[in-house]
């Protein structure tokens, strides 16, 4: 590796880095988020380290361990947005380290640093690290798994089959159990395109599965001491739920049928996710179209490759997701890592003629487009301050000035070019974008004003349970009172209920009593619309949310 191209490396490693922990404080958008957060701050509040509670009732929809991470994070750090960003992120970093390390050890270390800024640039990765959910969480632990895994297929040694076991069993109490699809796909792969598959029988997988089960323990005791040990639960409408079967069966393959007690009301299309990598893996896409194009045709030629850990498990858990019913654009995020080493030799090998062409088109269309976009945004965004856009400006367009002059490969020239693309646009969203609309999210707004002193002695109520962002805001506990409920619903002390813009009018319909205490302008949708960007037609999308008494 040349030294011109180490200190491009280093510098966009370290700005990249920077762009993706930029939205560390930033303000929840999003529900699931605030909701996520909220059950974490329960376990503060009850002191119980294993049931998992939202407005004081009994929840069952996700594995517990992301909420262990964050439970230990505001332990550590008091409740804040960021304290509950911190252990996804550093979990990233750890899919940072595992993408490197399994790169080096098949491909050379260029490939290897390659294949980390295709991951830290992807305009997904970037969104997916400030509207926090469980796919950093995913990144770190699939990744960690996948590595060491190679390695206990090359060699064994019992910190290899530690670590993959719990890395495994990590990733299945964050998402579920589907989770081993990416992990044991991938081997499952290697061993077969390299026509290995005998070892499949060795007797170090069949540790490898108990120490995965073992290490799993604490899931299952988490869900029989909530559920199975209290069937007169109400859970999903019904009693004698079992959170094991619902973690084992329910939560898994009947939400990808889309027959379990939570399930979607639209139908999935199996090539969601071929159109939402246009975007999501941005603007790496079209190289990773290109990239498995060519390794599957290698493999169909029988030509080697030099791993097929990678392809295996980030196409098989694709391909499950893509005939699921069960589609959101965020899912493939936990196999971006994977995406990325799939993706990173052709930014870095010699190709051919035609595919020479294709790699320069596939970039430049995106060191063009991805800045003439955010300029596009920002002139209808018209933010207060344009400070940082100006410093957005400056500081990658000196970047690329110095990229032109001094990288002579036209290939890697258009991969840094690529990279400072894409962090501009990064840059832009976590310093510009995401502060200018965050005011509008009436359920902070609502939540800082009931936080004031004199309300300490009030009882807080939300009508809906889809309010957690206000949930999380609030200093205390709030309870849900259903609004079908509302009439005959008799607090108990002097109470205060945070009602949006659809409560509001039922209440008005049905004549119900109550008092404004204050309302607050509101953005009512998670996606964002380009009459809500552009200001001078905002006013437009919005509505109200209120505080209100009885």
């Amino acid at each position: 590796m040349k030294d011109t191209n180490k200190i491009f490396y280093l510098l966009l490693f370290v700005l990249a880095l920077g762009v993706n922990f930029a939205g560390i404080n930033a303000g929840f958008f999003t529900d699931d988020p605030g909701l996520y957060a909220s059950i974490a701050k329960n376990l503060l509040y009850k002191k119980d380290f294993f049931q998992l509670f939202t407005y004081n009732r009994d929840w069952l929809d996700k594995p517990h361990f992301p909420f262990w991470a964050i439970f230990v994070s505001f332990k550590l750090f008091g409740v804040s947005v960021w304290a509950y960003r911190l252990p996804a992120l550093l979990f990233f970093v750890i899919s940072l380290v595992y993408t490197y390390l399994f790169t080096r050890k098949y491909y050379s270390r260029e490939v290897a640093a390659i294949a980390v800024l295709i991951l830290l640039t992807a305009q997904n990765t970037i969104l997916a690290n400030t509207d926090v959910r469980a796919e950093p969480y995913l990144m770190g632990l699939i990744m960690g798994s996948i590595y060491h895994i190679a390695c206990l297929e090359d060699r064994f040694t019992v910190k290899d089959l530690l670590l993959t076991a719990f890395f495994t069993a990590l990733a299945v109490m964050t998402k579920g159990i589907f989770v081993i699809t990416a992990i044991y796909g991938s081997l499952l792969g290697q061993l077969l395109f390299r026509k290995e598959l005998s070892h499949v029988f060795q007797f170090k997988w069949l540790w490898l599965l108990a120490l995965t089960f073992v290490f799993t323990l604490p899931e299952f005791y988490a869900l029989y001491i909530q559920f199975d040990l209290r069937p007169e639960k109400t859970v999903f409408g019904r009693h004698h739920v079992s959170g094991i079967k619902w973690f084992l069966w329910d939560s898994q393959f009947g939400r990808f049928v889309n027959t379990g007690p939570i399930n979607r009301k639209v139908s999935g299309s199996i090539f969601f996710y071929l159109h939402t990598l246009l975007w999501a893996f941005a603007p790496w896409c079209l190289l990773f179209y290109y990239a498995v194009f060519k390794n599957i045709k290698s493999i169909a030629r029988h030509r080697k490759l030099a791993e097929y850990f990678a392809l295996s498990g980030g196409l098989l858990l694709t391909l499950l997701f893509s005939l699921s019913r069960f589609q959101l654009p965020f899912y493939t995020n936990a196999i971006f890592p994977l995406f990325a080493i799939i993706t990173a030799p052709i930014c870095f090998d010699q190709l051919s003629k035609f595919g020479t062409k294709l790699r320069l088109i596939g970039q430049w269309i995106f060191v063009i487009l991805l800045p003439a976009l955010i300029v596009l945004v920002n002139i209808v965004l018209k933010p207060n301050d344009n400070l940082f856009f100006i410093g957005d400006i400056v500081l990658f367009g000196c970047i690329a000035i110095a990229i032109i002059a001094k990288i002579k490969a036209p290939h890697i020239r258009a991969f840094f070019l690529n990279c400072a693309a894409a962090l501009f646009a990064g840059f832009y969203i976590n310093t510009v974008f995401y502060p200018e609309i965050m005011p509008y999210r009436g359920q902070i707004a609502a939540a800082k004003y009931i936080n004031q002193k004199p309300f300490d002695g009030f009882h807080l109520y939300s009508l809906k349970a889809e309010n957690n962002i206000y949930q999380l805001y609030c200093k205390r506990p709030v309870d849900l009172v259903p609004i079908e409920q509302y009439n005959s619903f008799k607090p108990a002390a002097v109470s205060v209920f945070y009602v949006n813009q659809q409560s509001m009018d039922y209440l008005i319909q049905t004549h119900a009593g109550f008092k404004i205490i204050r309302s607050f302008v509101n953005y009512p949708k998670e996606n964002l619309v380009p009459d809500f960007i552009n200001k001078a037609t905002r006013f437009k999308t919005l509505d109200h949310v209120y505080l209100v008494t009885k």
